[in-house]
């Protein structure tokens, strides 16, 4: 498997990579969170540095047919500022006119494609659409790690076109190696934090990771699910009915593993779901009728501290409550404080999957941690052990 770029020189050769630029702008259609941009820019200076020239190729949004506000132009300015060289911008991602952009460059010049999604083929996986955009280049680098679990002509049937020169970029690597470390060969105690709102989405992943973990600490409104399944009382807080059973199923399944599930032992209630709601503790199990659990409490964020600070392999998926509320965020925000003071003291944290991003951004902590995964449902079904089509491509032979 062609795993790493370090071992290639694409001197004369027009690279094409596809990246996920997928980053949200504000009103003037300015970059407003540039980590993606930033991850992709070892790849991109190595295709440069090598005296290669770099096709760049994304998706903005879900666009329905051509919408010239998610176009890619309004990235551009952003890669040219980070990369500190001229980025040509193609019309089009495929066509004669985005063609005359791409065989005009020079090598050591960086080209970006309009937005892939303007074409419905992209996400179709249409493969004669895969090898009109495999026209722009000698050689193609998947380095698109947060759209790896999508089978779509620029992530997956493209590779078809590249049969021996294919490869995965250095986030696509880093990502593969630092879940794996947390996966298979990790430095014990092993410890999955898994939050959220729905134990649904979350099945899969904590059936694959009892195998894999000593300990598994469950907030956010998951965490009702399970105190319900166990007799308690949880008020009006979420949960999800019909998967009692499927909670106390994974429940003694990790008894049967012999690892230690953690719960909250303590909420944050609320008589409303809003910020300036009437709010209280109470025990998990004991919450009252009109009432609903909307964050852990001040002895379940002491007890989780302990749990983390104890750990040497640290996945973080998920907040402990509705941190995008002030009110409800304190124990969010101490359980990436805890990642923090466990990370100085040794321990590896990765920090994956949407809203947990969000959180250590939002904290200021992502340059505190050992990784931050830039693909959420990617990462996802990664951790579900499932095979993603953007890596299963240059693996293939």
């Amino acid at each position: 498997m062609n795993f790493s770029i370090d071992q290639v020189s694409f001197a004369q050769k027009r690279v094409l990579i596809r990246v996920d630029f997928n980053v949200p702008l504000n009103e003037a259609r300015e970059v407003t969170d540039d980590t993606r941009i930033r991850a992709a820019l070892p790849t991109i200076k190595k295709v440069l540095n090598d005296g290669g020239a770099a096709i760049l190729m994304s998706h903005l949004g879900r666009p329905k047919g051509a919408d010239p506000e998610l176009s890619m132009k309004h990235i551009a300015p952003k890669i040219a500022e980070l990369l500190g060289v001229k980025v040509h911008v193609a019309p089009d991602c495929i066509g004669d006119d985005a063609l005359a952009v791409t065989n005009s460059m020079n090598f050591g010049e960086v080209a970006l494609l309009e937005n892939l999604r303007f074409h419905k083929e992209e996400t179709a996986g249409d493969e004669f659409f895969a090898g009109q955009l495999a026209e722009h280049g000698d050689v193609w680098i998947n380095d698109a790690f947060g759209t790896a679990h999508r089978a779509h002509a620029s992530t997956a049937v493209i590779a078809r076109f590249f049969p021996h020169d294919k490869y995965l970029g250095y986030v696509m690597e880093n990502e593969i190696f630092n879940v794996n470390k947390v996966l298979h060969g990790s430095e014990k105690p092993v410890l999955a934090i898994v939050g959220g709102a729905k134990v649904s989405s979350k099945i899969v992943i904590l059936e694959q990771l009892i195998s894999k973990v000593d300990h598994v600490l469950i907030g956010g409104g998951m965490a009702y699910t399970f105190i319900k399944a166990q007799g308690g009382n949880v008020g009006n807080s979420l949960v999800e009915d019909e998967h009692l059973g499927d909670a106390l199923s994974i429940i003694k399944a990790a008894e049967d593993a012999g690892v230690k599930i953690h719960l909250p032992i303590d909420t944050k209630v609320a008589d409303a779901f809003a910020n300036d709601a009437n709010t209280g503790v109470s025990s998990t199990g004991q919450i009252e009728e009109g009432w609903m659990g909307l964050d852990i409490g001040p002895k379940s964020i002491e007890y989780y501290s302990e749990v983390i600070q104890s750990c040497k392999t640290i996945l973080w998926n998920g907040p402990m409550g509705v941190f995008e509320m002030s009110s409800f965020e304190t124990g969010t925000k101490a359980v990436a404080q805890a990642l923090v003071e466990a990370t100085k003291n040794g321990a590896f944290t990765l920090i994956g999957g949407g809203d947990s991003v969000a959180a250590i951004n939002k904290y200021g902590f992502a340059d505190d941690v050992s990784y931050v995964s830039t693909g959420g449902g990617a990462m996802l079904e990664y951790l579900e052990g499932k095979v993603l089509p953007g890596i299963a491509a240059v693996a293939e032979e």
